[in-house]
This record gives C-alpha cells, structure tokens and sequence, in this order.
C-alpha cells in the first residue's frame, strides 16, 4: 500500500508500514543474591477454620439420640428427597452405620459414625 506524493514536481513513494527498530541489546542480568539476612522467627499460623459442609450438617442431626426425620433433614440442607436419601446412601458407604425406624408413620433416621 504505498502512495505517491507529489512535491515540487518530484515523485516520492512512502511506505505504509515504519521501519524496523533496531533491536536493543541490554546487558545480561546478574544472578539473584541470596538473602544474608538470618530468617526471622515465624509463628505458627491457625490454619483457617474449615467450612461447615451440608454433610456435616446431616451427620450432626443423625448422631444424635433422637435421630432426624426426612423433614428434618431437607428443612436443614435444602435438598431434594431423593438427594438427601442418596447422600444417606453416601454416608453408609463411608463406614457410618444408618438405622432407621417407622413411629406412627414418621420414619425416622438415626446413625454412628465409624470407628
């Protein structure tokens, strides 16, 4: 794409594209000093504390005495029915020993966690 500009009766072409920098050398860096410095005393630090999960949240319910209803249960995690049977399913399969017991109609869910 070059363009032709007339100047004084003089014909000159013009490059569209600029020219090429010259590439910049620069001097090579030297490695990085290690710290002479003696390393300072550091405290333990707590790790933060870990996030009460929905799971722990059923596990909470289930271990007690009186166990916890499905109502219970899905008013506590928000689930589905079928979500919260399945995570039952999950917490069986994780070693803890699910009962469950049918009073006046009212199933109702009781656990021990492992050993």
């Amino acid at each position: 794409m070059n363009t032709i500009s007339t100047k004084n009766n003089s014909t000159e072409r013009k490059n569209s594209k600029p020219a090429v920098k010259a590439a910049v050398t620069r001097p090579a860096k030297s490695p990085r000093r290690a710290n002479k410095r003696a390393p300072e005393a550091t405290t333990p630090v707590a790790a933060p504390a870990r996030q009460v999960t929905k799971r722990d949240q059923l596990v909470a319910l289930l271990v007690r005495d009186e166990g916890a209803t499905l109502d219970q249960m899905i008013g506590a995690t928000g689930w589905l029915p079928h979500t919260t049977r399945a995570a039952l399913t999950g917490l069986r399969k994780a070693g803890y020993a699910i009962d469950s017991d049918k009073i006046d109609g009212v199933r109702t869910y009781r656990a021990v966690a492992p050993k």
